[in-house]
């Protein structure tokens, strides 16, 4: 795995994170924006033949 592929996969995995701490702490907003950063990761990451998991 190059280092691309790792830190992208490092990054959709601490997004999924706070996405989901945001959801659980009822935080809208931050949820609208971790959504948002997620999808932009998930877009990178098909773009570049990533295969990822959605949480």
């Amino acid at each position: 795995m190059d280092a691309f592929t790792a830190g992208l996969l490092q990054r959709i995995r601490a997004t999924q994170s706070d996405l989901i701490q945001a959801r659980e702490t009822g935080d809208d907003f931050l949820v609208e924006v971790e959504q948002a950063e997620l999808e932009d990761l998930q877009r990178l990451a098909a773009e570049h033949g990533v295969p990822v998991s959605v949480c």
